[in-house]
C-alpha cells in the first residue's frame, strides 16, 4: 500500500485539476488530505512538511524569480502599447508583393512578440485578432492563417525572454544540485536562466526558420493558398516603406536586443536584463503615446494577478513535493525510469511522452512545478546535460500545446476567431507545423550541440 501511495497522489492531484478547481489548492490541499490520511494509516512521517518553511522563504527571497513579475510587465505594457497592430501593417506592406508573404509576416511579428512578451496566450489572442481577418480577407486558406497564427504565438514558449524558461531554469538549477548530491559529487556549477536563454536562441530561430521555409513551400506548390496583396492595399513603397520600417521595427527590436544582449554580453543577470525591458517598454509605450494613468494602472494589476497566480503554485507545488517525497515517490520513480528497456534514451522518450500528454490538460506553470521536480534529478543523475533538457522540455510542451484536440492554442485561437473559421481548418491547419515541431526536437535529440554550442561558446570567451 505504502509504494501506492505515490502513484494514487499523483492521479488524485490530476482528477482535482480536472474537476476545474484552481492549480494551487489542487496541488496543496490535496497533497496535505493525503498526508493526513498517511499519518492516520502510519504510511507519512508528519516531519516533512517541517522543512516547508525554509522552502517558501526559499521562494520568496529567490533573486531569479523576480524576473517573472519583470517580463510580465514588459509583456503587458507592450501589448497595451499596440505593437504588434503597427509591426504587422508594416511587415505586410514590406512582404506583400510575394506570395505568402502576410504569413512570412504574421510569423517574423509572432517572433518578435514571443521575444517580448513571453506570454503565449497573450500572443495567439492578439495576432488572432489583428492578423486573422487580414489573411482571410486577401484570400489565404483559412487551414494555413489558423496554424500560423498558432505556431507563432507558440514561440513564446521557447524563444527567450521566455517566462517558461525562466522558470525551467529555476526548477532544473534545484534539480541539477540534488542530482549531484545523490551521486555523491559537488560542484559549484549549475545551470542558470542565462544558459537556457542562450541555448534556446538556435533552437527558437530554426522553428522560424522551417515555419517560413513550409510557407514558401505552400506559395509554391498551392500558390492560390496565399496570394499577393494587391497594389492598392500597399500605399507605401520605396523610401517612405523603407522610413516606416525603420520607424517601426527599430525600437522593439532594440528593447530586444538590450534585454539579450546585456544576458550574452555578461553585463546583467536575466533579472537585471528583465528590469531593463520592463524601463523599456515604459519609454516605449511613452513614446507612442500609450502610457497613461489608466494604462500603467491596467498593466500592473495584470502584473499582480499573473505574478500571484505563478507564486501560489509555487507554494502548492511545494507541499506536493514534500509531500510526495514522504511517501518516497522520488525513489519509486528512480527505481522505475532506471529500470526501463533503452536505458537513458527509454527514460526520457517516457518522460517526454507523459509532459507532452499532461499538456493537454495542464498549464506549463503546473507541469514545470510538479513534473520536472520529480524527474528532473533521475534524469539528470544519467548525465544529461541540463540546459539540453529543458530547452528539449519547452520545446516538448510548445508541441503539446499546438497538438488537437486539446491544445490551449487552438483554444485561445478558437475564441477569437470568427464563425467561418471552423474547428477543423484550426486542426488542419496545426498540423504541419506540428511535424516541425518534432523534426526540430528529433534533430535536438540527434545533435545535442544545436543547444549546448552557443553556450559553451558565449561562456567560455
Amino acid at each position: 500500500m505504502h509504494e501506492m501511495m505515490p502513484v494514487l497522489l499523483f492521479v488524485g492531484v490530476v482528477a482535482t485539476l480536472l474537476a476545474g478547481y484552481p492549480v494551487a489548492l489542487s496541488l496543496g490541499g490535496t497533497a496535505l488530505a493525503f498526508a493526513l490520511v498517511g499519518e492516520a494509516f502510519g504510511l507519512f512521517e508528519p516531519a516533512f512538511l517541517e522543512a516547508l518553511p525554509n522552502r517558501l522563504y526559499g521562494v520568496m527571497t529567490n533573486e531569479t524569480l523576480i524576473a517573472v513579475p519583470l517580463f510580465v510587465f514588459m509583456g503587458v505594457m507592450l501589448e497595451r502599447s499596440r505593437v504588434a497592430e503597427s509591426l504587422l501593417d508594416t511587415m505586410a506592406m514590406l512582404f506583400g508583393p510575394l506570395r505568402g508573404g502576410l504569413g512570412i509576416s504574421v510569423t517574423l511579428v509572432g517572433m518578435l512578440l514571443a521575444a517580448s512578451t513571453g506570454i503565449v496566450g497573450a500572443t495567439v489572442v492578439t495576432m488572432g485578432l489583428l492578423s486573422l481577418p487580414i489573411m482571410m480577407r486577401r484570400g489565404y486558406s483559412p487551414s494555413l492563417s489558423a496554424g500560423t497564427i498558432c505556431a507563432s504565438g507558440t514561440l513564446g514558449q521557447i524563444i527567450p525572454p521566455s517566462i517558461v524558461l525562466v522558470l525551467l531554469g529555476d526548477v532544473l538549477s534545484s534539480a541539477y544540485q540534488q542530482a549531484q548530491l545523490e551521486m555523491g559529487i559537488w560542484s559549484p556549477e549549475t545551470v542558470s536562466v542565462g544558459d537556457l536563454f542562450v541555448g534556446a536562441l538556435v533552437p527558437g530561430l530554426m522553428l522560424v526558420g522551417f515555419y517560413i521555409l513550409y510557407i514558401v513551400g505552400v506559395a509554391v506548390f498551392r500558390p492560390e493558398s496565399v496570394p499577393a496583396m494587391p497594389r492598392e492595399d500597399r500605399p507605401v513603397d520605396g523610401t517612405a516603406l523603407a522610413w516606416r520600417v525603420i520607424s517601426v521595427l527599430i525600437p522593439p527590436l532594440f528593447l530586444v536586443v538590450a534585454v539579450l544582449g546585456s544576458i550574452l554580453g555578461g553585463f546583467a543577470t536575466p533579472t537585471e536584463a528583465a528590469s531593463v525591458g520592463a524601463v523599456g517598454a515604459l519609454i516605449l509605450a511613452a513614446s507612442r503615446g500609450r502610457l497613461t494613468l489608466s494604462t500603467l494602472r491596467e498593466v500592473v494589476r495584470q502584473t499582480t494577478m499573473v505574478t500571484s497566480m505563478v507564486f501560489l503554485i509555487f507554494i502548492g507545488a511545494a507541499i506536493f513535493s514534500l509531500v510526495f517525497r514522504g511517501f518516497g515517490g522520488d525513489d519509486l520513480v528512480t527505481e522505475f525510469l532506471t529500470g526501463l528497456p533503452g536505458g537513458t534514451f527509454g527514460a526520457v522518450a517516457l518522460v517526454m511522452l507523459v509532459m507532452f500528454l499532461l499538456g493537454f490538460i495542464l498549464d506549463f506553470i503546473e507541469i514545470t512545478f510538479v513534473v520536472v521536480p520529480i524527474v528532473g534529478p533521475v534524469l539528470l543523475a544519467m548525465g544529461l546535460d541540463p540546459v539540453w533538457l529543458g530547452v528539449m522540455m519547452a520545446i516538448n510542451l510548445q508541441t503539446s500545446f499546438l497538438t488537437p484536440p486539446f491544445g490551449f492554442s487552438l483554444f485561445y485561437l478558437r475564441g477569437v476567431a470568427p464563425p467561418e473559421i471552423t474547428t477543423v481548418d484550426i486542426y488542419k491547419g496545426v498540423a504541419p507545423f506540428i511535424l516541425i515541431q518534432l523534426l526540430v526536437l528529433g534533430l535536438l535529440a540527434l545533435w545535442p550541440a544545436l543547444t549546448t554550442w552557443l553556450p559553451g561558446l558565449v561562456y567560455a570567451s
